[in-house]
């Protein structure tokens, strides 16, 4: 799918259909965590902070045991 960014006041919005809202649980009042991997923009629903800190804790140490061998993949 391919989008255009939209004019929002002096911002720009990108509109999500409906049925990919749904697919993700995701309404009006759900927080959204917006981030980057240098290339992309990743936008992921939160609905369970304690679900979210765990996994936080998890890439944490991930990455802090294992951070050589995913730098050598990448290359």
């Amino acid at each position: 799918m391919i989008k255009k960014l939209t004019p929002h006041g002096n911002s720009q919005a990108l509109v999500i259909e409906k049925a990919i809202l749904q697919l993700l649980k995701i309404d009006k009042d759900t927080p959204l965590e917006v981030s980057t991997d240098g290339t992309n923009i990743i936008i992921s629903p939160i609905h369970d902070k304690r679900r979210e800190k765990a996994f936080r804790a998890a890439l944490k140490k991930v990455n802090k045991n294992h951070s050589k061998t995913l730098k050598n993949m990448s290359q």
